[in-house]
């Protein structure tokens, strides 16, 4: 007997990106007119990342397909070599599944090669947090990149969707449904301070700090230069407790990773690295803390949904839309000393309540799932280019 459902394909390369499609992953698991595939790549498998396919399992998927690549280096050549091979297992195992959409999320080089071995394949191909900026980074081509070999566009916010159509894309495929991670969480069950610290182990005290920082990859000087300026800057306030995320897999992790890690053996009582949360921990993390530190997304994205100031450190992030809630500053010790002495006052914490979120509220895996599922696909794959008309 022919199985008619959709077949619906996500490929997930990271803990991060993972933890933001898991409540659109069961949404589609659940809906009895759809099936859900999956396929992991990426750090999943890395244990210097924290063999993150472990999570995956735990929350009750079944992988259909693992893709695992060399990431024991990080340097340009070997992340270009990693990305072959990741695009020749990803045309394998899509060749395979055969699906009717493929999901992807982000501006990973995982993601990169999924997308062209589905565009080779004739496979759509639906794209989540698409017409992003971040111009410091390697990410920025990638992304738009991706949104040229899909179909289907899912921006988190307005002038994102703008950006998508400024490429080409025909409007009425790009629905903006607002940021992923607010159906991720619900605030009243998120772990308390107290549970946390048993849950990692390490007593993170009446108040502390989350730090994440990951390499700037268009950066040309010494990457650890604006480390070691926030791990300065951070012994200025040496009366909070600091909990260390794992560095992501761009070029020139190691290093950082390999400081990052120094910092917390030299300052074991007030300072605990984690490789990998998790992602119902890390927003747990996120919503007790007094400020999350670095340059990470999360920084723009959760943290302010949790009305948690942030210190977004440098360019990483810049062109990216952020609420109030997040102090920008430079990578010297001074600024960002500067900018915590900011996010920790009683002043700037007390906005925090009336302050406008950019990303949407609740809802985006449903929209998203709706569109997934009714999408018209018999002539998707022919895309028109959608001309803009300036002004002369």
């Amino acid at each position: 007997m022919v199985d008619n459902r959709r077949r619906i394909c996500f490929v997930s390369g990271t803990r991060s990106e993972y933890g933001l499609l898991c409540p659109l992953m069961r949404l589609v698991k659940s809906d009895q007119t759809l099936i859900l595939q999956l396929i992991a790549t990426g750090t999943h498998f890395a244990s210097s990342h924290g063999s993150t396919i472990d999570f995956i399992t735990r929350d009750g998927f079944e992988v259909d397909e693992n893709v695992p690549i060399d990431l024991s280096e990080d340097s340009p050549v070997s992340i270009a070599h990693a990305m072959a091979d990741c695009l020749k297992g990803l045309a394998t195992a899509l060749s395979r599944l055969r699906p009717d959409i493929m999901v992807v999320l982000g501006d990973r080089y995982e993601v990169l090669a999924a997308a062209q071995a589905a565009m080779i394949l004739r496979i759509p191909i639906a794209h989540i947090h698409g017409g992003e900026a971040t111009e410091a980074l390697i990410d920025e081509s990638i992304r738009h990149s991706v949104s040229k070999m899909s179909h289907i566009h899912f921006p988190v916010a307005a002038p994102y969707r703008d950006r998508i159509i400024q490429l080409g894309e025909d409007p009425k495929r790009v629905h903006k449904v607002g940021a992923l991670c607010l159906d991720t969480f619900d605030e009243k069950t998120l772990l308390s301070r107290e549970m946390l610290s048993k849950q990692i182990g390490f007593d993170l005290g009446a108040k502390y700090f989350v730090v994440t920082y990951h390499p700037v990859t268009l950066d040309i000087g010494d990457e650890i230069v604006p480390v070691n300026q926030m791990l300065c800057a951070l012994d200025h306030f040496s009366d909070f407790k600091i909990l260390i995320t794992g560095v992501n897999a761009d070029p020139g992790n190691g290093s950082i990773g390999e400081t990052l890690a120094a910092y917390a053996k030299k300052n074991e009582t007030r300072v605990h690295l984690e490789l990998s949360l998790g992602q119902y921990n890390y927003l747990s993390a996120l919503s007790s803390a007094a400020a999350v530190i670095g340059n990470s997304s999360s920084g723009l994205i959760e943290a302010p949904a949790l009305k948690t100031p942030t210190v977004n450190i440098g360019e990483r992030q810049r062109g990216r839309v952020r609420a109030s809630s997040v102090v920008d500053c430079g990578e010297k010790k001074d600024e960002i000393v500067a900018a915590i002495s900011i996010a920790i006052s009683c002043e700037f914490r007390g906005q925090l309540n009336v302050m406008n979120y950019p990303f949407g509220t609740p809802g985006a895996a449903l929209k998203i799932k709706e569109v997934l599922k009714n999408v018209e696909l018999d002539s998707i794959l022919k895309k028109r280019f959608h001309n803009i008309k300036f002004a002369q």
